[in-house]
């Protein structure tokens, strides 16, 4: 008790000085959250670096290709904006390069609170979304953006993603039940088995965590991916759903699905929401052995 008290008080000075911890102090919403903690922080770094100045000019090299001109190689074009007054967020640059400078960049987005995934790209060699990650303090250095890494190139940091959603698809994320509900409205869930689900149900497909895996870059045809795999575990423990055997068979039957993953987990590191997609198929691939005979688990 007297530890804690001591804590709290020299937590109150060093804001009143302020010295504190951005991460405890401004952002108690996001505990739980390493990335978005790390990514605020920085954030508030950013605006206490430029916000006594009144022109602080920093560069984006962003990667350009246009299909029209098939022949031109891909280039990083130079953009220089004044932070002063632009947003927090690689997203609120991007917005005010396209608005103010270059309406020819192509780029996705839509929520700009990173919960539809559509501005996914490669910020200064890692793979998130733009709406979520903030613009670096260090003028002295610029911000590289690319595409999503060992994907086709639609235009510019546009992606084609077909390959990604019919995976997505074929692990059918939909629950699947053999009977109607009890009372013929709904199929209900425990809090202790719902509790189950968290850390799975809130991939918003992005694709960050598939597109920094060696796996799915040597076999994408064949290996469903670190984002299509998180789901599955998602639905395969849902108590709700009552085809576990089968989804379990679906997604093992074939060696360069579940077994291809190697667990380097770049995708845990990768995941802008924190989530950690390597465990959840370590503990597929854990409930999957666990279901077989002893020699053929050992043969997996």
């Amino acid at each position: 008790m007297s530890k804690s008290w001591v804590r709290h008080g020299y937590e109150k000075v060093a804001r009143i000085l302020k010295k504190g911890n951005p991460k405890r102090h401004n952002f108690p919403i996001l505990k739980g959250h390493p990335a978005a903690q790390e990514h605020a922080e920085e954030a508030v770094e950013t605006h206490d670096t430029i916000r006594n100045k009144s022109k602080v000019l920093k560069e984006f090299k962003i990667y350009r290709w246009n299909p029209n001109h098939p022949n031109n190689k891909p280039y990083l074009q130079s953009y220089f904006l004044d932070l002063s007054n632009c947003g927090p967020m690689v997203l609120d640059a991007l917005q005010k390069i396209k608005a103010e400078e270059d309406s020819s960049l192509s780029y996705r987005r839509s929520c700009r609170e990173g919960i539809c995934g559509s501005c996914s790209m490669n910020i200064d060699g890692t793979n998130t979304v733009a709406c979520l990650r903030p613009i670096g303090k260090d003028t002295s250095k610029p911000t590289v953006i690319t595409p999503l890494p060992h994907m086709f190139v639609i235009k510019d940091l546009v992606v084609d993603l077909t390959n990604f959603y019919q995976q997505y698809k074929s692990i059918e994320p939909w629950l699947k039940t053999k009977k109607h509900p009890e009372d013929g409205r709904e199929y209900r869930q425990s809090p202790e088995d719902r509790k189950k689900l968290d850390g799975l149900y809130e991939c918003i497909l992005c694709a960050c965590c598939s597109t920094s895996c060696p796996s799915y870059w040597w076999n994408p045809e064949e290996f469903p991916g670190p984002a299509a795999l998180l789901h599955a575990y998602r639905w395969i423990s849902d108590s709700r759903d009552e085809f576990t055997e089968e989804r379990l068979q679906a997604v093992t039957e074939d060696q360069r699905r579940l077994y291809r993953c190697r667990t380097i987990q770049n995708c845990t590191a990768a995941c802008p929401k924190s989530l950690d997609p390597a465990g959840a198929i370590h503990k597929m691939k854990t409930k999957h052995l666990l279901s077989q005979p002893m020699e053929l688990a050992g043969s997996l």
